[in-house]
């Protein structure tokens, strides 16, 4: 069967292309021969690359906004888009294909292979997300970036305060709905404010700076811009489709942002069931008992898209587990969550989640492990009992 199968290596501004229409018998020397083509990332670019007249697409998902460009144009071109993980195409480079080198052609090459290769065997491949969860996903990571960027400005404004305005340095002013926390916004002068007017007028302070006012200007912009953000998000997250998942993540008490973190990686849960809609549950023989043991593949797959599997890393009498991979988002999101909800008893919820997994984490606690290891334990525990009820729930 011939079929024009284009490999493609997204990077910041351009792509490096390998069209095959054939599978090469020896990539080592095809590569000193094959044809590879870059495009820039304008509109010349694109129509050079769609020229080419692919019928399917195999890329790494190297960054949301480096291949975004990419993916959009090709699919509305009709062009089917296949996604490789970055391990999974390290290995077939290195092992499989044995390429001499690691650059940009090569890995055009290795990745139109693959997608001869197993271009029947979808498995090999990422699930490819809906665009509801594609955007979700984007407006989380936005949310995060903006996290990241408030909080030294917060610490250093604050440290300011401790000089400028003391009565003021550790108070906490939280942001109201669409409008900046009131300290920041009367400090860069958006608003008035008498009672702060008022304690500034007797503060034993040395005076606020224009730059203590422009920090808090910017601080003012962060906050209006994680609202209408966040005022995106809702908008999605009153999709019917989502609506099942909400109604179990209310149970857990998740949080707006949470919920969008989480949906962004599980949704649709059919991703992480087998054929017949069902858990995808294997007997095998133990390693080291040799009973029949049961695998739980779907909801091993569950727990690493979330970022909380375990991963064994064992060497002669030395057992090591860690948890790797996955989405460092939802990890993060998770260990939040638990911090905020589960380890303060008057927060839990109030139902048999709230109770399983803070007698879990309160029994941990009681024999003194490492609190990390605890928190890690309980999220693992609890990305468990979330795909069982949303199994449960959407049977």
């Amino acid at each position: 069967m011939n079929r024009r199968i284009i490999g493609l290596d997204v990077c910041k501004s351009s792509v490096v292309s390998c069209l095959l229409t054939s599978r090469p018998d020896d990539p080592q020397t095809y590569f000193y021969d094959a044809n590879f083509q870059s495009f820039p990332a304008n509109l010349s670019g694109v129509q050079s690359l769609l020229e080419l007249a692919p019928e399917m697409a195999v890329m790494e998902p190297t960054g949301t906004n480096y291949s975004k460009l990419w993916v959009t144009h090709l699919n509305n071109a009709g062009v089917e888009v296949r996604l490789v993980d970055h391990v999974k195409l390290r290995g077939f480079r290195k092992n499989y294909l044995a390429l001499p080198d690691k650059n940009d052609s090569a890995d055009a090459l290795a990745l139109a292979c693959y997608g001869w290769d197993y271009q029947n065997n979808l498995s090999r491949f990422l699930k490819t997300r809906s665009p509801e969860t594609t955007k979700l996903r984007d407006y989380c990571y936005r949310l995060e970036h903006l996290n990241r960027l408030q909080n030294p400005i917060v610490n250093r404004l604050k440290q300011d305060l401790a000089w400028q305005f003391p009565e003021t340095a550790g108070s906490q002013s939280r942001r109201r709905g669409e409008l900046p926390p009131l300290l920041f916004a009367w400090i860069a002068g958006e608003e008035s404010a008498p009672r702060y007017e008022k304690l500034y007028k007797t503060s034993a302070g040395l005076g606020l700076t224009e730059i203590t006012r422009s920090a808090a200007v910017r601080l003012c912009q962060i906050a209006r811009e994680e609202w209408l953000i966040e005022r995106e998000i809702l908008k999605l997250l009153d999709l019917p489709q989502f609506l099942p998942y909400r109604r179990i993540f209310v149970e857990f008490g998740f949080g707006v942002r949470t919920e969008a973190i989480l949906l962004s990686q599980v949704y649709p849960l059919q991703n992480f069931l087998g054929e017949n809609g069902k858990p995808e549950v294997k007997i095998r023989p133990g390693r080291e008992s040799g009973k029949p043991t049961k695998r739980h593949i779907s909801r091993r797959k569950f727990e690493k898209s979330l970022g909380v599997a375990p991963a064994e890393s064992s060497s002669g009498d030395r057992v090591t587990k860690r948890t790797a991979g996955g989405s460092e988002l939802c990890r993060k999101a998770l260990w939040r969550w638990l911090f905020t909800r589960i380890e303060v008893k008057s927060n839990r919820p109030q139902n048999h989640i709230g109770q399983r997994l803070g007698d879990k984490l309160d029994r941990e606690k009681q024999q003194k492990r490492p609190i990390k290891l605890i928190r890690s334990r309980c999220c693992g525990e609890a990305a468990r009992l979330l795909f069982y009820e949303l199994v449960k729930s959407l049977e």
